[in-house]
């Protein structure tokens, strides 16, 4: 039987939503680059960090999945078929938080909001926590 592992969103550039979601999620960091991870990027022709094309958000304190945000050449286009659901005990708080961060609402439903990530990935904030 499968575990889930990771979970991987493309986007257009990965170190920009990489960052997003390292601050949106409670325990959640950019993984750090090593001399070796800079040198295999170095010889792929990527000058740093900033334009890698895979970048990795990992749990600090393992657990959880791990977020790998890789970089493609198309838009995204339509609605998300999947997207995240996050739960915070004060939602319109969070939603605040996370509009600080780049996010924008798209929809208030219920007793839960609809927002956009930077690149225009759909997520939900519910009660909860």
């Amino acid at each position: 039987m499968g575990a889930l592992g990771d979970v991987v969103f493309d986007c257009r550039h990965p170190a920009s939503l990489a960052r997003f979601w390292a601050s949106a999620l409670d325990g959640y960091r950019v993984a750090p680059y090593d001399d070796a991870e800079l040198a295999r990027l170095r010889a792929m022709g990527v000058d740093g960090p900033e334009d890698d094309p895979s970048v990795l958000v990992e749990p600090v304190a393992g657990g959880g999945p791990r977020l790998w945000f890789t970089r493609v050449p198309e838009p995204k286009t339509v609605k998300n078929r999947v997207h995240l659901d996050l739960r915070a005990p004060e939602v319109e708080a969070e939603v605040a938080r996370l509009v600080g961060l780049g996010a924008r609402v798209l929809a208030e439903v219920e007793d839960w909001v609809v927002l956009a990530d930077p690149e225009g990935g759909e997520f939900c904030v519910q009660p909860g926590g």
